[in-house]
């Protein structure tokens, strides 16, 4: 058997994961326009996927992945 099965030592990030990590958290967005852009973008996404769920072209695309599951919700 192998000498590190209790081992959970995963490396550490790779420095452009972090780099992105630190702006998103750090970051301070002092233009109005700018946070009602992002708002207005986010409720055009929810919105467009929505709309999306009447369409059975799209709803087939959101089937079950493993073979004969189900989700009652999309029943």
């Amino acid at each position: 058997m192998s000498s590190n099965v209790d081992l959970n030592v995963r490396p550490d990030y790779d420095s452009v994961i972090k780099e992105i990590a630190d702006y998103v958290v750090n970051f301070d967005i002092e233009s109005d326009l700018a946070l009602d852009t992002a708002r207005n973008c986010l409720i055009d996404t929810v919105g467009c996927g929505l709309l999306a769920l009447k369409f059975p072209a799209c709803t087939k695309m959101l089937g079950p992945v493993v073979e004969g599951s189900f989700c009652s919700f999309w029943r």
